[in-house]
């Protein structure tokens, strides 16, 4: 394709980003031909584009990849993090075509099956910084519709946000499952009940090196997950608000101490507000696979994977409870644990899918408590 004919084919699939306070992006659309709305967040790991996409944690979000070319080793299906993509769009610098002997399609191709709308040429690294001064932000992206500035602007506002929102039951599954494999079935000595606020699949595959795993709908009764007698229960990861979950917190509630409970992420927030903590949203929240933890009980410093927009609050935390991990960026609690019950969550993802894996001793701490 010579320029002349990318350019114009550029300028016919124009495309712009409109975030809630007025400032404009402007780029090339790919993937579906759509518009969309939803909150602009950047994640800032260097590789697994693919991981982040799959990760339903990013439900209702436009995900602003910070790593400047994307697309460069396609994609495999056999390394999604779930069965589909929930996110609401990608947005990147450079987009190049696929380079790799595992690649089943382009980056391009993959979005167009999975109906999610995509804008490169945009500076990224300046949307980021946007970001990080003036924190997250509802945004309207504009491919489709033949919108003016304001009228994006206006939908962006119009939108009602995640904010006090249960996106945990968009994403999670419809009924009980077995999650099964090779390894579960040689090394099943255990039974975990992972509850899905939006599970990634190598989260059931740490746990299916040595337990049987049975996957049940966020929405599934204390009682319902006890008959099953499980030897713990897993809380996973998953988006939106954990203070828009009280069914999960009062579920959590009617575990506790009645059997082992181990969660990351939302898991970790809703654990925590079941015993009596708070959570807040944070300015921009975490997402990337290079976040330092320190674990306060041995000193050791972690790398961790991680994305979420709220935190559990400091001050809040009631006397039952201990801070395990903090954050060296901010300060932020990444850990805790109760002090007479079997019970601890991470805020960050330590099956490492994408990411570093410091943290996969935790699989190991739980298994302690059975």
């Amino acid at each position: 394709m010579d320029y002349e004919e990318k350019w114009r084919r550029e300028r016919e699939r124009s495309a712009f980003l409109a975030l809630e306070d007025g400032t404009i992006f402007r780029g090339v659309a790919f993937g579906a031909e759509r518009d969309a709305v939803g909150e602009v967040v950047f994640n800032t790991g260097m590789c697994g584009y693919q991981e982040i996409l799959t990760d339903p944690s990013y439900a209702g979000q436009f995900v602003t990849l910070t790593s400047a070319e994307i697309g460069n080793y396609g994609v495999n299906c056999g390394d999604a993090e779930s069965r589909g993509l929930f996110l609401s769009g990608l947005v990147i610098n450079d987009l190049t075509g696929p380079s790799n002997w595992r690649s089943e399609k382009s980056l391009d191709e993959y979005l167009k099956e999975n109906n999610i709308p995509g804008i490169y040429g945009i500076d990224t690294r300046a949307l980021t910084l946007h970001i990080r001064e003036h924190g997250n932000q509802k945004a309207y992206l504009s491919i489709c519709a033949a919108l003016d500035r304001g009228d994006a602007i206006a939908r962006a506002l119009e939108w009602d946000g995640l904010d006090a929102r249960d996106y945990a039951a968009k994403v999670s599954c419809q009924r009980p499952y077995v999650f099964s494999s090779a390894t579960a079935e040689k090394r099943a000595k255990f039974h975990v009940v992972c509850y899905d606020f939006g599970v990634k699949t190598n989260i059931l595959r740490s746990l299916a090196e040595w337990a049987a795993v049975t996957v049940v709908p966020a929405a599934t009764s204390a009682d319902e997950v006890l008959a099953m007698k499980p030897d713990g229960v897993f809380l996973s990861n998953g988006p939106g608000d954990p203070a828009a979950i009280a069914y999960a917190v009062e579920n959590i509630r009617k575990l506790l101490g009645r059997t082992p409970l181990m969660g990351i992420c939302l898991g970790h927030q809703l654990l925590a507000l079941a015993c009596g903590a708070k959570t807040a949203r944070l300015k921009f929240g975490h997402h990337g696979c290079n976040h330092p933890v320190k674990n306060l009980s041995t000193g050791r410093i972690e790398i961790t994977s991680q994305n979420h927009n709220f935190a559990v609050v400091p001050e809040s935390l009631p006397a039952c409870l201990e801070t395990t991990h903090v954050n060296l960026n901010d300060g932020t609690i990444e850990g805790i644990r109760h002090k007479t019950l079997p019970a601890f969550s991470v805020q960050y993802h330590p099956e490492s899918c994408p990411g570093p894996h410091d943290s996969q001793y935790l699989f190991d701490e739980f298994k302690k408590n059975f």
